[in-house]
């Protein structure tokens, strides 16, 4: 670990919502929720009241009545996160994104040139606000994880700076979940033996964190806990998996319903992978439960591919082989992913040499999505269903 603070967590605020009300001055200053089932975004107005994502709009609407809600323009996300990665990249040219709205920044070889890592901190946020007309905050720290963290405390439209030797006093205080990989069910665990903070994970010895919720986040959690995280920010690095999850709501939806949900989620990610030129192996089915507790089931595939139809077969058998729980327990998100991309998009050719039918069906959907959008052709199961607009991702 370096002597100094030299890793920036740069993260926007409420980012669908800052462009809306960045575009339509109407709704500055007011509760802002974009989406249309499900709330994609919320405004920090919005927030205040308990809004959270991705909650249905009907309960965000019970919580904040006066809410104005807009539908999402993914263009317009698309290019304001364009923008402001380009004002990143004028900044240092070690960027690494993690969506289209947060990255880390590696400023430690500029202090002759920019200054401080304070200061190229505060001109970044200057500079975003300047360029694309969004609100930012900025974390700085000697680690990813609590530049990442201070990013956090710092929102909204803040900076905030934790210098080495009061890294722990500030980590310290703060609650579990503020560690990464806490989430309701380990923090459930954990509160049970009255751990409540990130003190208190520090101070349990690693053996009985171990004991409590396993050896992987035992030790994961014991190591962060003390502000130990090596990892560098990295440049060129290419996603490990490409996917899409739905949000399905709170009634109860006939199996027929999630399939066909299911089959419109693998169009779109196997579309996403043969334009990034990706093959992959393991398919991971995602599920929500009405209990609000998840689960995930994968396979391996023999040989990685991108046809649409070998993907979907199994990512049915999985949802299959689900039924019983969700049956039980009712369902509340769906999500498939491609896991154990190739890097090249190589795909082993098989005797004979003859191209697939399916992959010649894919090539021409493709096509035709290309040209006239991605709605202009879709499966009959798919009519008067509406999934989830697709969200921009980063470059590949």
């Amino acid at each position: 670990m370096s002597d100094q603070a030299t890793i920036l967590h740069a993260d926007l605020d409420s980012f669908y919502a800052s462009v809306e009300q960045r575009d339509d001055r109407a709704l500055r200053g007011r509760p802002v929720l974009v989406g249309g089932g499900v709330v994609l975004a919320a405004s920090y107005e919005a927030k205040a009241y308990g809004v959270r994502t991705p909650m249905g709009i009907a309960q965000a609407r019970a919580l904040c009545p006066h809410a104005l809600v807009v539908p999402p323009r993914m263009s317009a996300y698309s290019a304001a996160s364009k923008a402001v990665f380009e004002v990143f990249r004028d900044t240092t040219p070690i960027v690494e994104g993690i969506s289209i709205d947060e990255a880390f920044l590696e400023v430690g070889g500029l202090h002759r040139i920019s200054g401080t890592p304070a200061g190229i901190a505060a001109r970044l946020r200057a500079e975003v606000r300047e360029r694309v007309g969004l609100p930012i905050t900025v974390g700085v720290a000697r680690t990813k994880f609590l530049a990442k963290v201070a990013s956090a405390v710092g929102k909204p439209d803040g900076l905030l700076v934790v210098p080495p030797g009061e890294e722990l006093a500030f980590l310290h205080p703060l609650p579990i979940e503020r560690l990464w990989g806490v989430g309701p069910v380990t923090a459930g665990k954990l509160r049970e033996h009255r751990i409540l903070t990130v003190g208190h994970v520090a101070r349990i010895g690693e053996a009985a964190l171990v004991t409590m919720i396993g050896a992987h986040a035992g030790r994961h959690l014991h190591a962060l806990s003390h502000n130990r995280d090596p990892r560098r920010v990295r440049t060129g690095h290419r996603r490990g998996s490409i996917g899409s999850q739905c949000a399905l709501g709170r009634r109860p939806r006939p199996f027929e319903e999630i399939d066909a949900t299911l089959a419109a989620l693998v169009d779109r990610v196997t579309r996403r992978m043969r334009s990034a030129h990706r093959a992959g192996r393991t398919i991971t089915l995602r599920l929500r439960f009405g209990d609000f507790t998840r689960a995930t089931r994968s396979r391996s595939l023999l040989k990685a591919t991108m046809q649409t139809s070998a993907i979907l077969t199994t990512a049915r058998q999985l949802l299959t082989e689900a039924r019983p729980l969700i049956d039980e327990r009712g369902l509340t998100l769906v999500g498939v992913a491609v896991g154990n991309l190739d890097s090249d998009g190589a795909v082993q050719l098989e005797l004979p040499f003859d191209v697939p039918v399916a992959d010649s069906l894919d090539s021409a959907l493709d096509a035709v999505r290309d040209r006239f959008g991605s709605s202009s052709v879709t499966r009959a199961a798919s009519l008067g269903r509406d999934l989830n607009p697709s969200v921009p991702i980063l470059p590949d």
